[in-house]
């Protein structure tokens, strides 16, 4: 075994660079007028934005060839002039890409997304041991008012490493979206993180039952990501979280924070029971997931099936529907962090520590 190794923290300046490149999906020329607006609202909080090539292009579900995406991040983040990188959003195939980084010379500088970029979130922590955030991607930082909730991926990034930060559930999420809504976000119905015993047994969202009382706490070390695309570094170099935990948190626990964007029940249960014999879930403290879109019964198999299947095989507590993922707003959630997270009566609070 080779020597212990400190996760590495990047830090956000006031009046940073924020780079933007498109290493899974970019911006149709129809949609420029986002990035226009993402300079704007950004540049009057004291930000500048430097876009890559690849931001403005997008054909056959991807922004560029492979090749091409991948050096325009590797030089993007190796430019001294960038201080941190946040893609437009997710996509389909930043797969591609994921063995063409220049992972020996990384920089510690943020990445911040969500969706397809967690493959490369993930991806960079596990193989350099450099802290990388899964929240909001910058498209949706267009927003005249943001919410206090995605607002937080600023304190959170300006966060020294040996020091903490602390994040609460939102008070309403989104269920629809509405076009032209200048704060980006429809946020309507009200939030409640439920819990799942160990037993197997889920809590109702929003009513009063003896059995859910008291504070359900977690800690650990986060690791988190889209499962829809996740689950395929299962078996590659890019995806040892055995290694990872051997080389930068050895004996400490992990939990795990996972949404699903497409999957059917079905195929959501097969990705967990893939991650279980895979060993992710060794020396697991607890497992959150996101609200979805998704989740569709195959038969009668419903999605709180899958969770009460994975809490009896696990013999963990799982907290569902909180702010992380495709229905916003989201958490910013920093993987490799140390995080203690408390559910109590459908409020959640996450304290991360850059340590």
């Amino acid at each position: 075994m080779g020597t212990i190794q400190s996760i590495r923290y990047p830090w956000m300046a006031d009046g940073a660079t924020i780079g933007v490149t498109a290493p899974s999906s970019g911006v149709d020329p129809s949609a420029h007028g986002l990035l226009e607006q993402v300079s704007e609202r950004l540049g009057a909080r004291g930000f500048t934005v430097e876009y890559g090539a690849t931001a403005y292009t997008q054909n056959k579900a991807k922004s560029a060839p492979a090749a091409v995406r991948a050096q325009e991040f590797n030089a993007m983040i190796q430019d001294t002039g960038v201080d941190l990188i946040i893609p437009p959003w997710g996509g389909e195939l930043l797969m591609e890409m994921v063995d063409q980084v220049d992972y020996e010379h990384l920089p510690a500088k943020w990445v911040l997304g969500y969706s397809d970029l967690s493959v490369l979130l993930l991806a960079i922590t596990l193989k350099t041991g450099i802290a990388t955030a899964h929240g909001t991607n910058i498209v949706d930082l267009r927003g005249e008012a943001p919410d206090e909730t995605t607002a937080m991926w600023q304190t959170v990034l300006s966060t020294k490493a040996g020091e903490s930060c602390v994040q609460r559930s939102s008070l309403h999420y989104q269920k629809d979206w509405v076009n032209d809504n200048p704060n980006v976000f429809n946020l309507t119905e009200p939030t409640y993180w439920r819990k799942v015993l160990p037993s197997g047994e889920i809590e109702p969202g929003g009513e009063s039952d003896e059995r859910f009382s008291g504070k359900t706490v977690m800690r650990g070390r986060l690791l988190a990501g889209c499962i829809d695309v996740v689950r395929h570094l299962i078996g590659t170099p890019y995806g040892d979280v055995r290694q990872f935990r051997a080389q930068y948190i050895p004996g400490e626990p992990v939990v795990w924070v996972l949404e699903n964007c497409e999957l059917n029940t079905a195929d959501v249960r097969r990705s967990l029971v893939q991650m279980r014999l895979a060993g992710w879930f060794e020396n697991c403290s607890g497992i959150l997931f996101g609200r979805s879109p998704a989740n569709k019964p195959v038969e009668n198999y419903t999605i709180d099936d899958v969770y009460t299947d994975l809490a009896i095989e696990l013999g963990l507590p799982i907290i569902i529907d909180i702010d992380c993922g495709h229905v916003p707003p989201q958490i910013t959630l920093i993987n490799g962090a140390y995080a203690e997270i408390e559910v109590e009566a459908g409020k959640g609070t996450v304290k991360q520590s850059f340590v």
